[in-house]
C-alpha cells in the first residue's frame, strides 16, 4: 500500500485554475495560454567567427590551384575537416601585371563555418614553376 502512496504523490498531477488573476493576465480557460505579438522575441544573431589560421591555411591552398589552373570561369572547392570551416575560391577579374612585373590576379573566397557565412578577398602573384603565391587574404568589405 506505501508503494502506491508513493507512486501517487510523485505522479506529477497537475491543474489549473480559472480565475480573474489568470483572465486578466489574458489567459485563457486552459492548460494553454495563447501568445500575442508581444510575447514573440527574436533569435539571437549568431556571433560570426573568424577563420582560423588551419582555415586560412586551406583557402590559400585553394586560390593557389585555382589560379594556377588558368581557367575563365573556375572555382575551387576547400575544406578543414579539423574545424568543418569550408568554401570555395573564384578568380576574379583579369590578371594584371604586378609593380614587379609579376603576373597577379584578385579573387573571392567563400567561408562557412556552422551557421555562418562570409567572404575573403585575396590576391596572388605567379611565383616560379607556374605556381601562385597568395600575398592578401582578408575579410571583405564591400
Amino acid at each position: 500500500m506505501t508503494m502506491i502512496l508513493i507512486g501517487l504523490g510523485t505522479g506529477g498531477c497537475s491543474f489549473s485554475r480559472n480565475d480573474g488573476a489568470q483572465l486578466a493576465k489574458g489567459l485563457e480557460k486552459g492548460p494553454l495560454a495563447k501568445m500575442d505579438d508581444s510575447d514573440v522575441t527574436a533569435s539571437i544573431p549568431e556571433k560570426e567567427a573568424p577563420p582560423t589560421d588551419s582555415d586560412l591555411a586551406f583557402a590559400r591552398n585553394a586560390a593557389s590551384d585555382v589560379l594556377s589552373k588558368g581557367d575563365k570561369d573556375s572555382s575551387q572547392h576547400w575544406e578543414n575537416p579539423e574545424t568543418g570551416a569550408r568554401g570555395s575560391v573564384t578568380p576574379i577579374a583579369q590578371s594584371y601585371a604586378a609593380e614587379d612585373g609579376r603576373k597577379c590576379r584578385d579573387f573571392l573566397a567563400s567561408y562557412v563555418n556552422g551557421r555562418t557565412e562570409s567572404w575573403l578577398q585575396g590576391a596572388g602573384c605567379q611565383a616560379g614553376h607556374g605556381r601562385w603565391e597568395i600575398h592578401t587574404l582578408k575579410p571583405w568589405r564591400s
